[in-house]
């Protein structure tokens, strides 16, 4: 099953908050996840939260991280 991490909208309409997820790569974007380990909020506060031990541990598993979840890694690991 190949597995990805990438971002999940949720909130409400013009108003986005996204989820990072772990997700199988042939799912819909806001599918089924496998689990949720971030969250962003790129309207108001710019806010990004992370849980970086499971980042890394599904990045070692194989997991390929969208373009966009590993930007927002590396600005959360500032």
């Amino acid at each position: 099953m190949p597995v990805s991490i990438r971002l999940s909208r949720f909130g409400r309409k013009d108003l986005p908050f996204y989820r990072v997820v772990v997700v199988d790569s042939r799912k819909k974007r806001d599918g089924e996840f496998l689990e949720t380990i971030g969250t962003y909020d790129g309207l108001k506060t710019k806010l990004v939260t992370f849980k970086p031990e499971r980042f890394d541990a599904w990045v070692k598993l194989g997991a390929q991280p969208s373009d966009t979840a590993k930007k927002l890694y590396l600005l959360f690991k500032k």
